[in-house]
């Protein structure tokens, strides 16, 4: 665990960065940097006691934010639209700039994608960090996204053996938690509560979902873990979960039957389960079973829904 550090984290308002804020703030001088385009989601993570900053990472203008950083978090990206030159302005070149801002820091974490991997035709393939091809996937809703991630893990490890900057690459997985919406699997519960029909790219969809509490457990090792080499870790759970399960799951919690279909667009991950062994080897097992944390992520929608909160 980490306490007592001054962190910077990218992205505080984001499905990993706000529960990860909410957790490092406790016990840690938190800032907190985003285009903040909408003035609520600076509120909310201000009240965490989070210091913010407005900042856009492409114009490597940073105003009077702070360099003396014991870590950074480099969680935000580009995700919206389908500008790939924007993409690569954000997420690659503003790593590099962020990267010289800070490069005092104890470690540097730069938070890449599962989806920078070539899709395999076998759905149960698990991901290796330094084997696997990259740079083949598009996803439907942000088809720049994959390679703009390849791109930045490319600056990221070339700025760090520059700047001698320890730093580790994480390409995370599926996370999910109680704070937020949820990501995907959240994103699923919703739609299975609403009765929306639900589109699955594979049958069996899995992936290697994890909990935002396994994340905040997780982060100081992955820091510690950190070289000028950059080394690269696929973060996600210990366990291969399908879409498909998760729907059952939220179903049987509803009392509904999920409406599911398939369909395959063509270059696209058919499932995104990851080898964790260099992982594992830093941080130990997760924590928290799939459906544990899940049924928790259900009842935090629940009692928004509720509540009226949204």
């Amino acid at each position: 665990m980490l306490e007592g550090k001054k962190i910077l984290l990218t992205g505080p308002a984001g499905n990993i960065g706000y529960p990860l804020a909410m957790a490092l703030a406790k016990d840690n001088d938190v800032w907190g940097v985003s285009r903040f385009g909408d003035p609520a989601e600076r509120e909310k993570v201000e009240a965490l006691g989070v210091t913010t900053r407005a900042v856009d990472l492409g114009s490597g203008e940073f105003g009077d934010l702070p360099a003396d950083f014991d870590y950074v978090l480099h969680l935000s990206a580009y995700t919206s639209g389908n500008d790939y030159y924007a993409a690569i302005r954000t997420n690659a070149e503003g790593t590099a700039l962020l990267m010289t801002h800070c490069r005092e820091a104890k470690a540097f974490l730069s938070m890449s994608s599962t989806s920078v991997y070539t899709p395999n035709p076998d759905p149960w393939h698990p991901f290796d960090e330094y084997t696997d091809p990259l740079g083949g996937t598009i996803l439907p809703t942000s088809p720049h996204y994959p390679i703009s991630k390849v791109v930045q893990e490319g600056v990221a490890r070339s700025v760090a053996r520059q700047l001698g900057l320890p730093t580790i690459i994480a390409r995370m997985n599926a996370a999910y938690g109680n704070t937020g919406m949820g990501g995907q699997p959240g994103r699923l519960f919703d739609m299975v509560r609403d009765g929306k029909p639900i589109t699955l790219r594979w049958d069996p969809n899995p992936y290697s979902v994890i909990h935002d509490r396994d994340i905040h457990a997780q982060v100081g090792s992955i820091l510690e873990a950190a070289t000028p080499e950059a080394p690269i870790i696929n973060w996600g759970g210990d366990e291969a979960v399908t879409a498909q399960d998760m729907c059952a799951l939220f179903g049987d919690i509803l009392c509904v039957t999920p409406d599911i279909s398939v369909h395959y667009p063509e270059r696209s991950q058919k499932g995104v389960v990851v080898d964790n062994t260099r992982r594992m080897a830093i941080t130990g097992p997760c924590n928290v079973h799939w459906r544990d944390g899940m049924r928790e992520m259900a009842e935090a929608h629940m009692r928004r829904d509720a509540s009226g909160a949204g």
